[in-house]
Parts: structure tokens; sequence; C-alpha cells
């Protein structure tokens, strides 16, 4: 058993030996193959060392040959830039040469005409003193035959040139107004025509008294009431009279504002269909009424604006302008003249090229006042200004209206328009209505105060009334004095009468020399 555990440990130990030998024995062998590999590239390594230096060196040498080509290159076009720069150079100081040569002899030349000039003024001095001394010696010689100073004739001319230029002068005037006014007067008949042509209003068809019709007359009674209760309630809820007469079938409603007795009119109306009929009823009815009232004046203001095309009206204007629905002046509705005025003012002011929008506005507005002048003492034109003003309209429009009856003195294009659209939509046919004996007695009346004034010889109402023309004598009044007259004229017309639109009043003064030849 030993000995087999003996000769294992031999065999181990020898195989052992064996082992290490071999791989002591390989290790040598593939030191010395890696030392020859070794050596091997090294020469590789220089030799290609030495190709790329001898390829790196010939670059170079080229790359030097190529630089120095092209700095030779270079240099030789800079050379011929500076020889042409150089020959530039000689040209232009030849050239500023010549022109030295080519000045002094104009300097020379010059001096030369100076000299002349210098003698030739001496030769003027002598000619203009001499010049004066005949005319001095004429001078005195007029003098001793005219009998008169130098300073007198001098007079004495300019008088007779002032007056015959004066009289020239006033020929031209004459002349130039004649034709401003000729095609004045053309161009604005031309512009009146049109704007009435393009604008075709209605005829007035509605009436300032408020009438209530009845079914039958015992509505009379009921309407009247107990001891005249129910009639107390309407006059006291309404603000209005109710005048019940001897009419069959009528009630007559009087108040001085339209929109009270609109208010009556439309809650009788009611009370009379529904037929119940006390005070507790007859306040319900006009509250109810006076809302819907308040509604429909709201749109009726709203439908004008729409209607005339202007917007950024204040509600409380528009309001006031739904109120003139229910205003008359001599038959003509007021909401219904303003849209006129406007449309006529919006074509009149296209025509002359001044802005039509601010024109429309003016024309709707002119009226305003109108809605509250049975409220606000003045007269309506002022009223209607200080309502736009307040309410922040603009400050032309505003001049418009207070001007547009001449209550201020128009200042401006556009005042003139207004005034002239308001005449026109009042007096054009059909638009108001009045009575033949009011409108006789009227123009008998326009007649009877004017020849009421000293030194009127005769007076003419032309043109419907809307003219009152005076003739004066020429003995009694003179030129100064006709404008006096003519405006006293006015002023009493405008305080003694009633009348729409307004009214011209032209003075007229000759004075005639009658010969006869025998």
């Amino acid at each position: 058993m030993l000995e087999y555990v003996v000769t294992g440990l031999v065999g181990v130990i020898a195989g052992g030996g064996t082992v290490w030998f071999l791989q002591h024995y390989l290790y040598k062998k593939d030191l010395s193959s890696a030392k020859e590999e070794a050596k091997r590239i090294l020469t590789e390594a220089k030799e290609e060392a030495k190709q790329i230096k001898k390829e790196a060196s010939h670059q170079a040498k080229e790359i030097l040959y190529q630089m120095r080509s092209d700095f030779e290159r270079e240099t030789k076009e800079k050379r011929k830039d500076l020889k042409r720069f150089e020959n530039r150079l000689l040209q232009k100081e030849e050239q500023i040469d010549r022109k030295l040569i080519n000045l002094e002899k104009r300097e020379e030349l010059l001096s030369q005409r100076e000299r002349e000039l210098l003698d030739k003024e001496k030769e003027i001095e002598k000619t203009k003193k001499a010049y004066q001394e005949l005319i001095e010696q004429e001078r005195q010689t007029l003098e001793n035959i005219a009998h008169l100073t130098t300073e007198q004739a001098k007079d004495l001319l300019l008088k007779r040139v002032e007056e015959e230029t004066k009289h020239e002068a006033a020929k031209m005037i004459k002349q130039i107004e004649e034709q401003a006014k000729e095609e004045a007067h053309k161009k604005a008949q031309k512009i009146l025509a049109l704007a009435i042509n393009r604008y075709a209003g209605e005829f007035v068809a509605e009436k300032t008294v408020s009438v209530v019709p009845l079914p039958n007359e015992e509505m009379k009674g009921r309407i009247i009431g107990r001891e005249g209760r129910n009639i107390r309630a309407i006059e006291a809820a309404t603000g209005v009279d109710v005048i019940i007469d001897d009419t069959p079938e009528v009630v007559i409603l009087s108040g001085f504002n339209p929109i009270r007795r609109e208010i009556a009119r439309l809650a009788l109306e009611r009370l009379v269909a529904d037929g119940r009929i006390h005070p507790a009823r007859i306040e319900e009815v006009v509250d109810k009424v006076t809302e819907e009232l308040e509604a429909t004046i709201q749109e009726a203001g709203e439908q004008a604006c729409f209607d005339v095309g202007v917007h950024g009206i204040h509600p409380e204007l528009v309001k006031l302008l739904g109120k003139l629905k229910y205003r008359t002046s001599y038959a003509q509705n007021v909401l219904q003249h303003s849209v006129e005025v406007a449309f006529l003012c919006g074509i009149m002011a296209s025509e002359l090229g001044i802005d039509s929008k601010l024109a429309k506005r003016a024309g709707l507005l002119h009226d305003i006042g109108k809605a509250v002048d049975h409220e606000v003492e003045g007269p309506h034109a002022l009223i209607g200004a200080d309502l736009a003003k307040k309410y922040g309209e603009p400050e032309e429009v505003v001049h418009a209206i207070a001007a547009h009856h001449e209550d201020v003195e128009p200042q401006s294009v556009l005042a003139i328009l207004v005034s002239a659209a308001d005449t026109l939509s009042g007096a054009r046919p059909g638009a108001r209505k009045e009575t033949f004996e009011s409108y006789i007695k009227r123009l008998e009346n326009l007649e009877k105060i004017a020849q009421s004034f000293k030194g009127v010889s005769k007076a003419y109402a032309i043109q419907a009334g809307r003219e009152l023309r005076i003739i004066v004598e020429s003995d009694l009044v003179s030129d100064e004095d006709i404008t006096l007259l003519a405006h006293e004229v006015a002023k009493r017309i405008e305080k003694e009468m009633t009348y729409p639109g307004q009214i011209k009043v032209s003075v007229i003064r000759e004075k005639r020399a009658v010969a006869y030849a025998k």
C-alpha cells in the first residue's frame, strides 16, 4: 500500500517537472520570435518614415514654388496698377497746369473788363450830372410857365390819379359783385333744386286736434261719472281738459302738452272699448298707456336715427326726438320735418363738398328744443342748442341748432345749410296747412307793419309771404338809413307776428331824374 503511494507521488513529481520544462522551452522560443518580429516592424517603420519624409519634402518644395509664383504674379499686377495710377496722376497734373494757364488768362481778361467798366461808370456819372442839370432847368422852366411848384404839381397829379383809380375800382368792384351774385344765385338755385328733386317728402296728413269718437251718446254720461268723478279722474291723471259738448258721439281733448294729449286719447279709447270706467280703472289704464307710449317714443326716435343714418346720439336726445312725433307746427309733424331737413342737409352738403354725416346730424336735431319748449322758457333753437351741448354733441352741430332761426349769428356753412333746409321743408307745397283767411291776414299785416314806418312809399308781400319788399322815398331816407330800416322792420315782424320759416325784408331806394325833349 505504501509502495503505491510512493509510486503515485513519484509519478506526480515527474509529470510536474515535465510540464515546467515544456513551458520554459516554449516561452524562450516565443520570446525570440517576438524579438525578431519587433526588429522587422521597426525596420519597416524606419523605411516608411524615410519615404514619408521624402514625400513631405517634395510637397513642401512644390508649395513653396507655387507660393513664389503667386507672389511674383501679384507683384507684377500691382506694379502694373501703380504704373497706371502714376500715368493718371501725370495726366491730371497736366490738366491742372492747363487750367491754371486758362485761369490766369481769364483773370487778366476780367481785370481788363473791370478797368473798362470803371471808365464807363465815370462817363455815366458825368452824363447823369448833365441830365440832372437839364431836368432841373426844365423843371424851373415848367414852374415858371405853370405858376406851380413841383410839390403842388405832384399833389394835383396824385389827386387826379386817385380819382380815376377810385372810379375804375368802383366799376370793377360792382362788376365783380354782380358777377359773383349771379354765379352764387345760379349755384344756390341748382343745389336747392337738386335737393328738392332728390327728396320727395310726404304731404301733411295730421291734425293738431285730438278727438275721441264714442259708440253712442250714453257713453258721455259714463265718462262724466257720478257727480263728475270720472271726468275729474281723467283730467287729474292725464293733465288735459276733457271737453264734452253737444257734438254728437265725440269727446274733445284739449291740452298744451302733445304727449299728455296723446296719453289721454289712447287711455280714453281703451276705457270706452272696455266699458269699465271708474277712478281706479282710469288710473290703471293711464299708467299702462304711459309706459307703452314711452316705449313707442323711444322706438320712433331710434327709427328716425336709423332712417337718416345718424349714429351715436345720446339716448336722452333719441327719446326727445321720439317725442317730436306728437308735436306739430302748422299741422306739419315735427319729427317728419326733422327727418326731411336732415336729408336735405345731407344732399346739399354733398354738393358743397362738406361732411354730409355731420350735416344730417345737425338737420335731424335742429328742432329738438320743441320737445321741451313748453317746459323751458326761451326760443326753441337756443333750448335745443343747450340740450345738444349738454349731451355731448359736436360744437358745429350745437351752433347750427342755435343759429337756424338766427337767434345767434351764423358762423359756419353748416349753420346756413340747416337754416336753408328748414325753410325748404316748411315752405314746400303741402308741407304746412293754413287757412286762406289767416294767410291773407298775415300778408296784410306784413304790408301794414312796413307802411307804418316813416319814409316808406310802398310795401309788397311777395313769394307767399316769404319776402317783404319795401320801396322808400329817396328824399326822406338816405342810403345809410335803409339798412337800419330793414332791421327795424324785421324786428317788428318778429315781435308782432307768428309765421312759419323766415321772412326776407328787402328795402329799395332809388333816385330818378326825368326830362322831356320837345
